[in-house]
């Protein structure tokens, strides 16, 4: 029953940090409208008003403006997200064990992936990725409350591996959800069109360098803990692991191309959001689709 409160209490902080951020992006839209609406009357021809949309592509964003709204959404989020740890952890039955059923596991996820965030915002402006982080680690947190606990004594070295899994599929979902957000910011401003949402996200080359830091460090993460499942398990190709260990394998080799083609061609664009995402949909599948059907399907633990 406290578990519940504090999931409703953690729920309800989540969501006033959205609705916080969101009419902080909201108060600078408008700002930032009014100066578009002058410069535009300053500079009448067309050639003059396109030219200020592909400036906004290597112009300041305003999203890092810190206000009132702003620091209320991150403290709203950073309390939510303590509340959300302590269930997580209670949960999943750490430090003694580590038993992470369906919809723990996508609590604790959900978790990991605020912490990342909120992290991010230290050292550059990521309070847009609030936007869809905090809804879904409140849902998340909520589908834990359903499940049933169970209990799993795993070895020290094997909670490792697992931990290092999640860490990493949570840094890959954040790489994948910067990798959206650049598709659409480069859709729009190709088009002419940076208005809106777009006008208060970073300048795409900043967009762009984050999803390729963000992609290393997943990249970086998700071979350790391959490297740790290989070094660890004493069979990572058994009947209950094999989906997911070569799903998991495909999406690192996946993850590995693109980032050699970033290094030797310089890819970028459309071409390395498909990658993204299509590797990041493997991740899915290996972990949250062996899962599903393992345990809500097929009823096995």
């Amino acid at each position: 029953m406290n578990h519940f409160i504090l999931t409703i209490l953690a729920v309800a902080l989540y969501a006033f940090a959205s609705v916080r951020l969101l009419l902080n992006l909201f108060r600078q839209n408008g700002t930032t409208s009014t100066a578009a609406n002058a410069n535009a009357s300053a500079n009448s021809s067309e050639a003059a008003l396109a030219g200020a949309a592909i400036a906004k592509v290597s112009a300041p964003s305003n999203v890092s403006v810190r206000g009132p709204n702003r620091r209320a959404s991150l403290l709203a989020a950073t309390v939510a997200l303590a509340l959300h740890v302590f269930v997580a952890f209670q949960q999943a039955g750490l430090p003694q064990a580590l038993s992470l059923p369906f919809f723990t596991a996508l609590s604790v996820m959900g978790a990991t992936i605020v912490v990342i965030q909120l992290l991010m915002c230290v050292w550059q402006p990521a309070d847009y990725l609030g936007l869809a982080v905090y809804p879904i680690a409140g849902l998340s947190m909520l589908a834990s409350t359903s499940g049933s606990p169970t209990t799993a004594n795993l070895p020290p070295e094997i909670q490792m591996h697992v931990l290092l899994s999640i860490i990493a599929y949570a840094v890959l979902a954040l790489c994948a959800a910067q990798a959206v957000l650049v598709t659409v910011q480069r859709r729009y401003l190709l088009q002419h069109k940076p208005g809106g949402f777009i006008r208060l996200l970073p300048p795409l080359t900043q967009m762009e360098s984050l999803l390729f830091i963000l992609l290393f460090a997943g990249f970086f993460l998700l071979s350790l803990s391959l490297l740790s499942g290989f070094f660890y398990l004493e069979d990572m190709f058994a009947q209950h692991l094999v989906h997911k260990t070569v799903l998991s394998c495909l999406a690192w080799l996946i993850f590995a191309l693109l980032l050699l083609g970033r290094w030797l061609f310089g890819w970028r664009g459309k071409k390395a959001v498909y990658w993204v995402l299509g590797g990041f949909a493997l991740l899915l599948l290996a972990y949250f689709g062996t899962k599903l059907v393992l345990e809500l399907i097929l009823q096995r633990t």
